[in-house]
């Protein structure tokens, strides 16, 4: 391999050293001046930071200061070497990286984490990116596709090409892959959420169910858990589901109530061992399949976090809103707000917030704790910008009541706590129209 020295000489600025080595370039054979490029391309990337004699070598790397040259630097490739035909090679890798930059229209995720990348090919012709995009919304890959092409020309690559191969959503699915769309026979699809576990999202799910059938609604309730269901130990039911002809499930109705959860499948001792194609399956067969008839509202009791299963709903049910259930301390708060966030992101918008564990009544002296805190669930709703819908104190009956599947709304909807699940429905009707 050829190596060439070239000094930095004294009191020479970068703009005259690139003429002088230019000037020699025309005098040196083909290869020689490949030589000399090489290593004007590294000169002036580091002319401002290093005044040294340096050893460089074809390749872009500097012997005494180890390491390759900036990737970014193809664009301001000189003519001289342009005409001989050079150019910086990308692997897919870098390619595949440099897309994550493209997001899907209307999401805050990119095209490369939802998977739509199939192929990338590069040659000194072209580089061809391949996808495959399910949705009817022919806006969709048309701005994928410019957006993704703009950043191959931005890289330098040579005559990039976005190829789409679009596929049509399957029935259920909205007007777009990763669009949205209504249940048949459902109003209002209403979606349970926390940040994190352990703060009684269940529980207050199941109760604010029963208290809208309270209210004289329709209501049905679909366990998303998958992994940990709790509905159908809050309802007191281990019946199991029956299908139709038409292979739809019927729901379990208890207190009312229109319910399904993959407790009614599984013994308590059976975990749910499932990889997330597995999981989201289960929850659009929830949700599609159940034959859940007329009804004015549809509880969605979420699992934690903002996970798959999460996404998989946003993306494909028509939500009417989402309520965020936390407790009062930061702990928890933190990461209500990133599941108020996210339901921002996929412009659903969030009805409000339940503090649930707020504080706690001594039943001997009738004095309040605030175990966890207090008047966090009040400022994280002011911080977000939506209503504090109620909050829920640590109540020894409404545990015990959700132990032996007997919501404490149904059980005794006068009490302290029942009352204040039926106050908190009627608001949330009123917002719903």
């Amino acid at each position: 391999m050829r190596s060439l020295y070239l000094p930095n000489p004294p009191r020479l600025r970068t703009r005259e050293w690139v003429a002088h080595a230019s000037s020699r370039s025309r005098t040196l054979p083909l290869y020689d001046q490949i030589d000399l490029q090489f290593a004007l391309l590294e000169k002036i990337a580091s002319a401002r930071r290093r005044n040294q004699y340096a050893r460089f070598r074809v390749g872009l790397r500097c012997v005494r200061c180890p390491g390759a040259i900036d990737p970014r630097l193809p664009p301001i490739l000189p003519l001289s070497l342009r005409k001989v035909g050079y150019r910086l090679a990308f692997t897919q890798e870098q390619i595949r990286n440099a897309l994550k930059s493209v997001k899907y229209p209307g999401f805050s995720r990119d095209i490369v984490s939802f998977g739509l990348i199939k192929e990338i090919v590069s040659t000194d012709a072209e580089t061809r990116v391949q996808m495959v995009l399910t949705t009817n919304d022919a806006a969709v890959p048309r701005a994928i596709k410019a957006e993704a092409e703009d950043i191959l020309r931005k890289l330098g690559l040579p005559n990039p090409k976005v190829l789409i191969d679009i596929h049509a959503p399957p029935a259920g699915v909205g007007s777009s892959g990763v669009g949205a769309s209504r249940i048949p026979g459902v109003k209002h699809i209403v979606a349970i959420a926390s940040g994190k576990g352990g703060v009684g999202k269940s529980t207050v799910a199941a109760n604010l169910a029963v208290a809208l059938h309270n209210a004289g609604t329709r209501v049905g309730v679909c366990d998303c858990d998958i992994y940990g269901p709790s509905i159908s130990l809050m309802f007191g039911s281990r019946e199991q589901p029956m299908a139709t002809e038409e292979n739809r499930i019927l729901p379990i109705e208890q207190y009312g109530l229109k319910l399904m959860s993959m407790g009614f499948l599984l013994d308590d001792s059976s975990p749910a061992i499932l990889r997330g194609p597995m999981v989201t399956r289960y929850t659009q067969q929830f949700l599609r399949q159940v034959e859940w008839g007329e009804l004015d509202v549809l509880v969605l009791d979420l699992p934690p976090g903002t996970g798959d299963i999460q996404l998989t709903i946003v993306q494909t049910v028509a939500l009417a809103g989402a309520i965020v259930v936390t407790t009062p301390q930061e702990v928890a708060l933190i990461d209500a707000r990133k599941a108020a966030t996210m339901f921002e992101k996929v412009n659903v918008p969030v009805l409000g917030l339940i503090e649930n564990m707020s504080y706690f009544i001594s039943p001997s002296d009738q004095k309040r704790y605030d175990i966890f805190g207090s008047g966090g669930g009040e400022r994280e709703a002011k911080r977000l910008r939506v209503p504090l819908l109620g909050q829920i104190p640590i109540d020894i009956r409404t545990r015990e009541g959700g132990d032996r599947g007997m919501p404490i709304a149904a059980e005794d909807p006068k009490s302290a706590v029942g009352a204040e699940f039926n106050r908190i429905a009627r608001e949330l009707l009123s917002k719903l129209g």
